[in-house]
C-alpha cells in the first residue's frame, strides 16, 4: 500500500506539470488549446508532448482503443528520432524499401576459434539422447492392460543364471519383450501363466506375480521389454537329499527351463503403491532378500544409470540393505558396483548382509538385513523422521524378525 500512495503522489504530480506545459510552435507560443485548433485532429497527437498525451489518453488508464501511438509514439520518442520511417513502413507494408541515405550500424561478429584456448582443459563429451518417452506413465499409471483370464503372450528373448555354482539354488534374469502398448513403470508385478492343466484342479494353473526388475524402459532401453529374477522353486527330500520333482514350482521352472523365442502368457501389470516417491529430494530406503530385490534394482537403475530426468533430479540418498546367504548369491553386484561410481559421493549406501560368512555386532550371530537395521538405527529412525521412504521385498519370512528387531531398537530409542 505505501509503494502505491508513493506512485500515485508521483503520478499527479507529473499531471500538474503537463497541465502547465506549453509546446513549442514555429509562429509564436501558443498554447495547447490553440494548437489543436490549427492542426487536424488526426495529427495533433504526433505533436503533442508525451506527458499530453499521457493525459489525453487518461493518464495511462486504457480509455482509448488500442494503438493510434496514443499512449507512446516510436516515430517521436523510440529509436527512429522523427525520420518518419514508421509510418513509410506501416503504409508500404512489404513494399517498403529502406531509403539510400539509410545509416546501418555494422554488426559486430565473433572471432572464430582455431582451436580452443590454452588454459582451458579440453575433455572427449559423449552426448546421449535423454530417455523421456514413457515419462507420461507417472501420471498415467498403467494398470491391467492385460488380465489374468485373458493374458497377452510375451515372447522370451534371453534368461541367464546369475548366481555362482556355489551358490545354493538357481536364480535367472529373464528377459521378455512385452506385446505392443503394455507397458510398467518400476515397483508394479507381472503376472505369468504357465501352460498346462493343474492335474489338482483339472483347471488351467493359476498366475504367478513377480516384481518387475527393469524400469519402464527395459534392459535393451527400447521401452517394450520387461526383466524378472525368478528362482527355480525345488523341495528336497529330507531322507534322500534329493530334490523332489514332483514338488517342484511350475511356473519358475517353466521359466528357467523356457528356451528364447518362448511364447509366454502373462497379464499385468499390477501395483500401485510400491512406487518410488514423487518427492525427489527424499531419501529411499530398500531392504531386500534374496530375489526380493528385483523391484530395487529397477529402483536404482532408474536413479543412477539410466538418461532420465528422474536420475539428474534425485537428491536425495538411496540405501539398499541386502541380504543373502552366500557371496556367490549377491543378486547383480557388478551393476551396483557402477551405480556407485555414477552416485554422487555419499549418495548411494549399499549394506550387504551374507548370513553364512558375516557375523552382527549384537550377538556375534549371522549376520541378516535385521542385524543390519539395528546396528544402524539411528541412521534408519533419523532418515525416517527426515521423511524417507521404506520398502520390504522378499520371502514372507523376513519380515517377523525385522518388525521384532525395529521394535526392540524403537523402544530402546
Amino acid at each position: 500500500m505505501a509503494i502505491f500512495l508513493l506512485v500515485a503522489t508521483e503520478f499527479f504530480t507529473i499531471l500538474s506539470i503537463a497541465t502547465s506545459f506549453q509546446p513549442f510552435s514555429s509562429s509564436s507560443s501558443s498554447s495547447s488549446s490553440t494548437l489543436r485548433q490549427v492542426l487536424p485532429s488526426s495529427t495533433t497527437s504526433l505533436y503533442l508532448s508525451g506527458k499530453e498525451r499521457i493525459k489525453k489518453a487518461g493518464c495511462g488508464t486504457a480509455l482509448v482503443s488500442s494503438g493510434q501511438c496514443l499512449l507512446f509514439d516510436p516515430e517521436e520518442e523510440g529509436k527512429l528520432q522523427g525520420t518518419g520511417s514508421l509510418s513509410s513502413r506501416i503504409t508500404n507494408g512489404p513494399k517498403y524499401v529502406l531509403p539510400q541515405d539509410a545509416v546501418i550500424a555494422p554488426q559486430q561478429q565473433p572471432t572464430p576459434l582455431s582451436s580452443p584456448p590454452l588454459d582451458v582443459d579440453v575433455v572427449d563429451v559423449t552426448v546421449s539422447d535423454a530417455q523421456h518417452w514413457l515419462e507420461y506413465l507417472d501420471e498415467e499409471l498403467p494398470l491391467n492392460f492385460a488380465k489374468p483370464n485373458k493374458p497377452v503372450t510375451a515372447t522370451l528373448l534371453a534368461r541367464s543364471r546369475i548366481i555362482s555354482e556355489d551358490a545354493p539354488g538357481d536364480i535367472q534374469h529373464v528377459i521378455m519383450r512385452l506385446p505392443e502398448g503394455m507397458h510398467y513403470v518400476e515397483g508394479q508385478s507381472l503376472s505369468v501363466i504357465p501352460p498346462g492343466v493343474d492335474p489338482k484342479t483339472n483347471k488351467k494353473y493359476s498366475p504367478r506375480l513377480y516384481s518387475i526388475a527393469s524400469t519402464r524402459y527395459g534392459d535393451i532401453l527400447d521401452g517394450n521389454t520387461v526383466s524378472l529374477c525368478v528362482r527355480r522353486a525345488e523341495y528336497y527330500d529330507t531322507i534322500t537329499n534329493q530334490v523332489d520333482t514332483s514338488k517342484k514350482g511350475v511356473c519358475s521352472n517353466y521359466l528357467c527351463d523356457a528356451e528364447p523365442g518362448t511364447q509366454v502368457s502373462v497379464a499385468g501389470p499390477v501395483g500401485k503403491t510400491m512406487l518410488l516417491p514423487k518427492d525427489l529430494s527424499s531419501d529411499v530406503i530398500m531392504v531386500a532378500t534374496g530375489t526380493g530385490i528385483a523391484p530395487f534394482r529397477g529402483f536404482m537403475h532408474r536413479l543412477f544409470m539410466e538418461q532420465t530426468v528422474v536420475r539428474h533430479m534425485f537428491s536425495g540418498t538411496a540405501w539398499l540393505i541386502l541380504g543373502v546367504p552366500v557371496s556367490g548369491g549377491l543378486l547383480y553386484k557388478e551393476e551396483f558396483d557402477a551405480m556407485l561410481e555414477n552416485a554422487n559421493p555419499g549418495q548411494l549406501n549399499i549394506d550387504y548382509a551374507i548370513s553364512r560368512e558375516m557375523t552382527n555386532t549384537i550377538d556375534g550371530g549371522k549376520l541378516y538385513v535385521q542385524n543390519v537395521i539395528a546396528q544402524n538405527a539411528n541412521e534408519f529412525f533419523t532418515r525416517l523422521d527426515n521423511g524417507a521412504s521404506v520398502y520390504f521385498c522378499g520371502l514372507k519370512g523376513m519380515m517377523p524378525p525385522i518388525l521384532e528387531a525395529l521394535e526392540k531398537v524403537a523402544a530402546e530409542n
